[in-house]
């Protein structure tokens, strides 16, 4: 069973940050610089984070990878239109 999950990260090198980057691309939406909004089977979480693991330095960077409730409600402000397939947008 799929579930959505809000990825976010803080990567202190520009290298490694176009390599998450690059891996997140494949994964999600990207909504903002580095948040995506993914939708993941346990097993696709479980791969993400060996993955993330191998690119990030865990004492300089940040990664959050937050479950999201399947009937969530989202707040959007501002210039930002990509919205994730299923979520209810509330103004």
């Amino acid at each position: 069973m799929k579930a959505n999950y809000l990825v976010c990260y803080d990567i202190a090198d520009h290298k490694r940050l176009g390599r998450v980057l690059k891996l997140m691309k494949g994964k999600g939406l990207h909504l903002q610089y580095s948040v995506f909004h993914c939708v993941l089977t346990w097993d696709e979480l479980m791969n993400l984070k060996e993955k993330l693991s191998d690119i990030i330095n865990s004492k300089e960077d940040d990664v959050r990878i937050y479950p999201l409730p399947s009937n969530a409600l989202v707040t959007a402000m501002g210039c930002g239109d990509r919205v994730p397939e299923g979520v209810e947008i509330f103004v």
